[in-house]
């Protein structure tokens, strides 16, 4: 739990950091693809040097699939990483990365709850109890008060607020998914390969489209003079091998709100020290997220057993 509330925290800087690179390149698109690009790189480098993950990779993961516990659809978590990152990328300037994390939320919490429900995880049917609704429901409730002031200043993007929401439904499937192929191959960096191979081509076939559309191209700054703006990627091959290590024991919709309550102190701080422009916390923003830190305090709940 410690680690998935901890991780939350770092997933917001992210946002901020694919943000920037999408909009200094004008192209969201290109952005989300050189994040993808630098975190499979990486990942591609550890497992190279890591012979149990060269073995799993190889040997486990396709007996996995011959032998029927994955099927094919569980390798296209990827797409949702793609998705959120793509949403980073694309909205982030519009909306701040606050009003980013809490729209995330939205799309997250329902899901994450479907999810659990129906036992996509590897850990199986979670009862959808009391305290868990609650929490979902708040998160939600605590959704629609964070963005409540920004309906009457004018200035909501609803087309990237829909978008975001969106990429926090693909979410929820992508750590199902991810989690279960880290299991059935006991290695949560092959689960993380085979999101960034989903995710790349998506995002690449994106990338020809626009290009075939006539969208025009901005190199992006060089590692050496602007480092930071090259940190996504491997922030995000870190989030998702957390995930997929910690979804079975806590399920996708209590990992989800461990990881969203980091986000939304991550995020607050950095909209507050370093805000981007048209940024705005209000208290409407405020009172939201501290709703969402006491839902997901409320789905954390689990009563204890009486001793006989």
């Amino acid at each position: 739990m410690a680690c998935a509330l901890a991780i939350g925290g770092v997933i917001a800087v992210q946002s901020r950091i694919n943000g920037e690179l999408g909009h200094r390149l004008h192209d969201g698109i290109f952005a989300a693809v050189i994040s993808f690009t630098v975190g499979f790189l990486l990942l591609l480098l550890l497992i190279i040097f890591r012979k149990s993950s060269r073995r799993h990779l190889t040997h486990d993961l396709p007996q996995a699939y011959r032998s029927g516990r994955l099927v094919w659809w569980q390798f296209l978590g990827g797409l949702g990483g793609a998705s959120v990152v793509a949403s980073q990328t694309l909205t982030v300037p519009l909306l701040g990365v606050a009003l980013f994390t809490v729209a995330l939320v939205a799309g997250m919490t329902g899901s994450s709850l479907l999810v659990d429900g129906v036992g996509l995880a590897p850990g199986g049917k979670r009862a959808i109890t009391g305290p868990r609704v609650a929490g979902a429901v708040g998160t939600t409730i605590a959704v629609g008060l964070a963005v409540s002031g920004r309906f009457s200043e004018g200035n909501l993007a609803v087309l990237a607020l829909l978008a975001v929401v969106a990429a926090g439904v693909a979410s929820s499937f992508q750590q199902a998914v991810n989690a279960q192929i880290s299991v059935a191959t006991r290695d949560p960096l092959v689960a993380a390969f085979v999101n960034f191979i989903a995710g790349l081509i998506a995002l690449l076939g994106a990338l020809a489209i626009e290009h075939l559309l006539g969208h025009p191209w901005t190199m992006p700054p060089a590692p050496w003079s602007d480092p930071l703006l090259w940190l996504g990627g491997p922030v995000g091959l870190l989030f998702i091998v957390t995930a997929a290590y910690f979804v079975a024991p806590l399920g996708v919709l209590l990992f989800s709100l461990l990881n969203i309550a980091g986000q939304l102190v991550g995020a607050l701080i950095l909209d507050l020290v370093v805000p981007t422009p048209g940024t705005i916390v209000d208290v409407n923003l405020v009172v939201g997220m501290l709703l969402t830190l006491a839902a997901v305090a409320v789905a954390s709940y689990r009563p204890r057993r009486s001793k006989v």
